[in-house]
């Protein structure tokens, strides 16, 4: 690798997110959920963007299993990661992205 290495695309993953503890399955869904975001997020009525992504969308796209997608999905909504909003029956949540709390400015 050198300086003017072309990288393929990258999903973003603020640093903040290595140091808590949650799975890495998790991470990755954060780090995906993020870069749709910037790609394909909708605006609400207050200007806050995001995404609607079924379960077995996302399933496909990390290869994983439906449930283990849930308890990932769990797991971010735990750590205030993410924040789900039901929406009507079989359509699925709006989730928001939230972004982590600034890291320890020693790392």
């Amino acid at each position: 690798m050198t300086a003017d290495t072309v990288l393929l695309p990258c999903m973003p993953l603020p640093r903040a997110m290595l140091r808590l503890p949650i799975s890495s399955t998790a991470k990755v869904m954060y780090a995906h959920m993020l870069d749709m975001i910037f790609l394909s997020g909708m605006e609400d009525a207050n200007g806050i963007m995001y995404i609607h992504l079924p379960i077995v969308e996302l399933a496909a796209a990390l290869a994983r299993s439906t449930m283990t997608v849930k308890r990932s999905l769990n797991e971010l909504e735990d750590a205030g990661l993410i924040l789900r909003v039901r929406q009507s029956f079989g359509e699925p949540n709006k989730i928001y992205i939230l972004i982590p709390k600034k890291e320890d400015s020693r790392l």
